[in-house]
């Protein structure tokens, strides 16, 4: 963490660093949906294998379950959410360092 010139530099930079940890966050909770739906679109594909069915019918099965579109569109929510707070936190890095500048600190 930098030396800080004054206060306001200081809550700048904090709330950076908690943006970006709640990006993070959002991420792990994106890999975590993707990973499911991953997971389910191989089990409804061994599922179909045993019944007989092709790997292509087992396809259009699987994108057409709720649980395939309720894990993509926690993905994509996440993802969403993750580049806002990731947004954010850029921001308010650039205005630590603006502030820094201002104030004639290196």
């Amino acid at each position: 963490m930098p030396t800080f010139n004054n206060e306001e530099e200081r809550a700048a930079w904090a709330l950076a660093e908690s943006l970006t940890e709640q990006a993070g966050k959002m991420m792990r909770q994106a890999e975590a949906a993707l990973e499911t739906w991953k997971m389910g679109k191989e089990m409804n594909r061994l599922r179909c294998e045993r019944r007989g069915i092709s790997a292509s019918d087992a396809e259009i099965r699987w994108a057409g379950s709720a649980n395939s579109k309720n894990a993509l569109t926690d993905n994509s929510f996440h993802v969403g959410l993750a580049t806002m707070y990731f947004s954010a936190a850029t921001a308010s890095y650039s205005r630590a360092l603006y502030l820094r500048a201002k104030s004639g600190g290196r």
